[in-house]
């Protein structure tokens, strides 16, 4: 999971980089080239990452 976080703003987990640097962009934490895929994030912006725990719960069926 990826986010950004800004000292004013911290965006939502995202699943993938890709998303999250989407979403970082529309809230004025980065800015994303479209063209190139090119992420840049603004001074003072973080990214945190966090794993899922697999608690190795299956559904019954």
């Amino acid at each position: 999971m990826y986010r950004f976080v800004t000292p004013h703003r911290s965006g939502k987990w995202y699943p993938d980089l890709e998303t999250a640097q989407a979403q970082a962009n529309a809230i004025g934490a980065g800015f994303l080239d479209t063209r190139t895929g090119q992420f840049v994030q603004y001074p003072d912006t973080r990214m945190e990452t966090q794993t899922l725990a697999d608690d190795g719960d299956q559904i019954a069926a």
